[in-house]
């Protein structure tokens, strides 16, 4: 007891009540446990973003396809839209069955884990990326460039001295209009990312409630979920921001990630349904980080 303990009982005790109320540690274990659910909502929220930030670099050495990402968008996304989102799960309130949870193993359920790695890179993280890849090949294929004739590309591509390249239809692109379809998709596949991000701090609101009962309270979240769409749209839009290989974007390579959004959403509703059903099956045991 803090305050009618005697010294040498608070000089040999584990913890001390400051309050020299029980309750308080029921209180206590609550709050650890509620930031040690956090910190794992925000290290699963980050590392997500990581499997469409490395694919499109192990496509352009492995396929030879004109480069889908670029350096300049990857900073972008882990410095400026990236950031605020995932501070942000810091202040998620705790889940209804916090309490209910027996102790966790500290040799077993550490910070990091299998799973956690599994569902952000395994799962999430691949629906991103086919979001990013859906987007790059459409608008390559909209400026005349067919998805099957971009394979081996690369070094006529990349070629400056090369200025009458044919795309698919016949039509001759120069060094300097090919470089500005490649920022084009630069910043759309970014914006797919940001787009799919979005659904991705959604379902890290909870490891394993639905995100209906936990519900939108987190006010930091909301106001980082509309900072990061600013950010996005600033990078796009404003004038002289080609000269950090961003270009405009239209409004339906925005809408064409809201399916890959929705998805991602849909999946992690019912990969929550299942381990709530079935805490023995497939997904509790593989994925519950």
């Amino acid at each position: 007891m803090g305050i009618s303990g005697s010294e040498v009982s608070k000089q040999s005790a584990d913890m001390i009540l400051l309050d020299d109320n029980f309750a308080s540690i029921i209180t206590g274990v609550e709050e650890g446990r509620r930031i040690f659910d956090n910190l794992k909502k925000s290290i699963a929220y980050t590392l997500a973003s990581n499997v469409p930030e490395i694919l499109p670099f192990l496509a352009f050495v492995i396929l030879n396809i004109p480069l889908p990402l670029g350096v300049m968008a990857i900073l972008c996304i882990d410095l400026l839209t990236d950031m605020l989102p995932a501070i942000s799960l810091a202040y998620e309130k705790a889940e209804s069955d916090i309490m209910s949870r027996p102790p966790r193993d500290p040799e077993e359920d550490k910070l990091v884990t299998p799973k956690l790695y599994f569902l952000a890179y395994g799962h999430i993280g691949m629906i991103e990326a086919m979001c990013g890849f859906f987007i790059y090949f459409v608008i390559m294929a909209e400026h005349g460039f067919r998805p099957m004739d971009l394979f081996k590309l690369r070094e006529e591509w990349d070629s400056p001295h090369i200025n009458d390249l044919m795309d698919s239809y016949g039509q001759e692109w120069s060094f300097q209009s090919r470089k500005t379809l490649e920022y084009t998709c630069y910043t759309a596949f970014m914006i797919s990312v940001v787009v799919t991000q979005w659904a991705d701090l959604l379902v890290c609101k909870t490891r394993i409630n639905s995100i209906v009962e936990q519900g939108m309270g987190n006010m930091i979240l909301n106001i980082s979920l509309v900072v990061e769409t600013v950010v996005a749209c600033m990078l796009s839009y404003l004038p002289l921001m080609n000269y950090l290989k961003f270009y405009p974007v239209m409004l339906r390579w925005w809408l064409y990630c809201i399916p890959f959004a929705i998805l991602i959403i849909i999946f992690d509703e019912f990969r929550k349904w299942r381990m709530r059903r079935n805490p023995t099956g497939y997904f509790h045991q593989c994925t519950y980080y």
